[in-house]
């Protein structure tokens, strides 16, 4: 019985995910860029709903398989909320996802 309620019986996967740096060209070209922020989401600088951006990023994906995808998640936003968009992009095709960071202080 103790093992029975000390075993955990979540489902664990793993996401696999690349890190850009902001100010690098390579990983950028082509990519598209989602920002998120404290209650909004930005697609390439225009604000979007949840909806409309799984919307549009499915449409692409369906075109360009390999399209990728830069989320940059603004300081302070739970990582909970990041892994769950995660989840929600890998649903509609998309297999290249990064997160941005912001460029070091020099």
């Amino acid at each position: 019985v103790f093992f029975m309620l000390a075993s955990s019986f979540m489902d664990w996967r793993t996401i696999e995910l690349g890190v850009a740096r902001a100010g690098g060209t390579g990983a950028m070209k082509g990519a598209m860029l989602v920002e998120l922020r404290g209650d909004e989401l930005r697609l390439s600088g225009r604000t979007v709903s949840e909806t409309d951006l799984i919307r549009t990023l499915s449409a692409r994906f369906e075109k360009d398989p390999a399209q990728k995808v830069l989320l940059k998640p603004e300081a302070g936003v739970p990582l909970q909320r990041a892994i769950d968009l995660i989840d929600r992009l890998a649903a509609a095709g998309g297999r290249d996802v990064s997160f941005v960071s912001a460029p070091e202080a020099r």
